[in-house]
């Protein structure tokens, strides 16, 4: 508003809001005051939005506004405007009169003639063109000055229009520059008392939030976390706020992180197994518990938490001129750098933008600088990797702190079942066959797959497979032979390479 014209749209948003949220204030000043925001609000509210929405609904013609596409004001506001626009309702029987005066003044070959208002240009003399005003010299009528042709009518300035434009002006623009001059006294009068609504805005967001979060509690099944002055996190049954409405089905997990035991956890797992999903939730949990909303859980104990630091999504960009693994390493480097005693800490597949060795010893070389402190300043810590040479391969140090992880699955037959039930263990499969099944990849492709990494993992020599040969293939082969030994190289009169490319690849066809 301070910036720009005000458009229809956005005096119908103020007034609402106003008036909505002169209506909030009203209700919440029935409730008891003891509530910190009910009585922001009563105090906040002030009796500025009643003025405010009063004068919007005195001076704002919002029905006229909507069928002119432009600012209008109501009756009784301006005296000026009023007449204006009496003058205007009144002008079609007014112009009627003056055209038949204004017709008796005509040749007689002129049948009928109107006075029309243009707004900008103002009033004129409209007559019919007859079939004899072929060139523009025919235009001309005594006591009249030719303006322009449009649709077959011709249009003229009289003695008796030029009156009119001196006597009445230009009506619709005289009305609509006053309008807006009107529109302007509004917007600085409502600017002026701005500042009321800022804080009508931070309020109402407030409570909106306030009430949304009760209404999920108990439409969903939320619970009281209590929050308690030690370094523990205990989360029973706990579920995914988003996920679970999703979902006809989810699977709670729980989780335990205390000074002696579980403090970082290594989860392991295929793809789509559930361990994001596992990692946020228990970060949004932490996060709704902080803010003072229930949570997702039969029951969940929140220790002092000064910070929640994630590496789990990478936001890209052109303009931040890094590369994916630099804005891992950045968030990374973050966690390791602030994090505390009191901290959470999510990290899911660290590592995985550059070479697997150098992301596994930059993930390991992690772990073990957080588990070489003393426990009281290790912080919580969620990792999901799909390194599982990271646990196989002993690169970790050995710590009460640390608890591995897996979720849940089961093969039946060919096809992978997901459980996702959190349990304690380490995966020993990706499983990355039986996800890209899922995923639908051709069964061919997969089971070539499946051969390669067998035999990458026991060191034998993985041999190239050729496609058996069709008849079809063999007689092409036969053809580029033929055509290739018909040719007498000692001819220097042959050119090569014309026939190269005109007769002997196009014979040969996809066998190249």
């Amino acid at each position: 508003m301070s910036l720009s014209h005000t458009k229809v749209s956005d005096w119908q948003g103020l007034y609402k809001t106003v008036y909505s949220a002169v209506c909030i204030r009203d209700t919440v000043r029935s409730l008891p005051q003891s509530i910190q925001l009910f009585q922001e609000i009563s105090e906040g509210f002030s009796d500025d939005l009643y003025y405010i929405a009063s004068l919007i609904s005195r001076v704002v013609d919002f029905e006229g506004s909507l069928a002119e596409n432009r600012f209008t004001v109501k009756p009784n506001v301006d005296p000026a405007i009023d007449e204006k626009k009496r003058r205007m309702m009144g002008l079609s029987d007014f112009l009627t009169d003056v055209a038949r005066r204004e017709l008796e003044h005509l040749d007689t070959r002129i049948p009928s003639c109107c006075v029309i208002y243009i707004p900008l240009i103002g009033f004129l003399l409209s007559v019919p063109r007859l079939t004899s005003m072929v060139e523009k010299e025919d235009f001309e009528i005594e006591g009249l000055d030719f303006m322009f042709l449009s649709e077959e009518r011709l249009h003229y300035r009289s003695q008796r229009t030029k009156e009119l434009d001196d006597l009445l002006g230009d009506l619709h623009c005289d009305t609509k520059d006053m309008e807006t001059a009107v529109m302007t006294q509004l917007q600085t009068t409502v600017l002026g008392r701005s500042a009321c609504l800022y804080k009508v805005l931070d309020l109402s967001a407030e409570l909106d939030c306030l009430m949304a979060l009760s209404h999920a509690s108990q439409e969903y099944g939320y619970t009281t976390p209590t929050l308690a002055n030690h370094h523990r996190i205990t989360l029973r049954q706990a579920r995914h706020p988003l996920l679970e409405l999703c979902s006809p089905m989810f699977v709670s997990n729980s989780f335990l992180s205390s000074e002696t035991r579980g403090r970082v956890k290594i989860i392991t797992g295929p793809n789509s197994s559930g361990k994001s999903i596992y990692l946020k939730q228990v970060g949004l949990i932490v996060f709704m518990a902080l803010i003072g909303s229930d949570v997702p859980a039969k029951e969940a104990e929140i220790g002092l938490v000064d910070g929640i630091f994630t590496r789990m999504q990478s936001r890209e960009s052109v303009s931040v001129g890094l590369s994916t693994f630099m804005i891992d390493l950045n968030q990374m480097a973050h966690a390791l750098n602030h994090s505390s005693g009191h901290s959470l800490v999510l990290i899911d597949e660290f590592g995985k933008g550059t070479n697997t060795v150098d992301g596994l010893s930059l993930l390991a070389a992690s772990i073990s600088h957080w588990l070489k402190r003393v426990p009281a300043e290790v912080p919580h810590i969620l990792l999901a990797t799909n390194f599982h040479s990271l646990l196989q391969l002993g690169l970790l140090p050995s710590s009460g702190l640390l608890s591995l992880l897996t979720l849940e699955t089961a093969v039946d037959g060919d096809e992978l079942v997901f459980l996702y039930q959190l349990k304690e263990g380490i995966c020993r499969s990706s499983y990355a066959a039986n996800i890209a099944t899922l995923a639908g990849l051709p069964p061919s492709l997969v089971q070539r797959g499946v051969e390669v990494s067998e035999l990458y993992r026991t060191g034998k020599t993985i041999k190239r497979i050729d496609r058996p040969s069709t008849e079809e293939q063999a007689n092409k082969c036969v053809c580029v032979v033929k055509k290739f030994l018909s040719v007498n190289l000692e001819d220097k009169s042959v050119d090569l390479q014309r026939y190269m490319k005109e007769e002997l690849l196009p014979s040969g066809g996809d066998l190249l």
